[in-house]
């Protein structure tokens, strides 16, 4: 792996317990410009996990906790008439960060849903006619709790594309809950320090569009977004923005690595996470009881590698 990368997951996971293998796939979805949609129980470390990458990756951070009463203009901003120059004033909303932690995003209506969306595909922010810039990078953590969905909003399954990948955290082991709790019984908690600065981070994310990506493997990629469509286990299967997803996270996987050039390797350590929420399973998958992640095993382990 890449050393200066790796010296920053290694600061991250100082945090972040036993959960090395989601920092690195957050840090790869970072490195390839994309949001990040974390669906999991409350209390898991999800916002333990948004204030260690900024603080790591020196990137502004806001948090915002989203309830039905939440308005568009409190992510985007409004204009807000000054009497001593009768002019309307611009205030800049939440969104104007670099890394924006929507919290519980199913818990807020879809018209404020669908403004954060927008901001995240077009990286900027219209009011009253005039466009603002977002910062860059600019990079969305949302958490969506699929445990006590009462009076929720879930995310359409075309609002979830989205999204470059979703993430589960899940419960610590046993040796990661012990380190957890240890930080609480007398011990400081352990802080990390910066290792990226933000241009740098900048710098990363060019040199990982320009990793290069064999003809081979484009037909390769698009072979598997095929075969998701194709499955009769799978009612709606990978987009063209699904299959784009793919491939930029595979080159942030390959720049992780230290490599110029992307393998399968690389696209198989993702392809779960970049494509599971983008699909709808069929009537016949459901009653089987296969679940997405299993179908999606199938369907790769059955694509010819180049």
């Amino acid at each position: 792996m890449d050393k200066e990368i790796k010296r920053a997951i290694d600061e991250m996971t100082k945090v972040v317990k036993g959960k090395d293998h989601i920092v690195k796939k957050v840090l790869a979805a970072i490195l390839a410009k994309g949001h990040i949609l974390l669906e999991d129980i409350p209390g898991v470390g999800k916002t333990t996990l948004a204030m260690t990458i900024s603080k790591t990756l020196d990137l502004k951070y806001k948090r915002m906790q989203f309830t039905p009463d939440v308005l568009p203009s409190d992510l985007i901003g409004f204009s807000m008439y000054n009497e001593q120059t009768r002019e309307f004033e611009y205030r800049p909303g939440t969104v104007f960060c670099n890394l924006f932690l929507a919290d519980e995003i199913n818990r807020t209506s879809p018209k404020t849903q669908s403004a954060l969306l927008e901001v995240m595909e077009e990286g900027r922010a219209s009011v009253d006619g005039v466009t603002h810039e977002l910062p860059n990078p600019f990079i969305v953590i949302a958490t969506q709790n699929p445990a006590g969905s009462s009076g929720t909003q879930m995310l359409p399954d075309s609002q979830l594309d989205r999204f470059m990948i979703c993430l589960s955290m899940g419960y610590p082991s046993h040796e990661a809950a012990v380190d957890i709790l240890r930080g609480y019984a007398g011990k400081p908690k352990e802080e990390c320090e910066t290792i990226l600065t933000e241009q740098r981070l900048r710098t990363l994310q060019q040199e990982t569009e320009e990793v290069y990506v064999s003809e081979e493997m484009l037909e390769y990629l698009v072979t598997l977004s095929e075969k998701t469509r194709i499955s009769e286990q799978i009612k709606l299967g990978a987009s063209p923005r699904g299959t784009i997803s793919l491939l930029k996270m595979s080159k942030a996987i390959a720049r992780m690595e230290g490599r110029d050039f992307v393998a399968p390797e690389d696209t198989a350590a993702i392809f779960t996470d970049v494509l599971a929420h983008r699909m709808v399973r069929s009537a016949a998958a459901r009653m089987g009881q296969f679940s997405t992640a299993e179908i999606l095993e199938q369907i790769f382990q059955e694509a010819k590698q180049p």
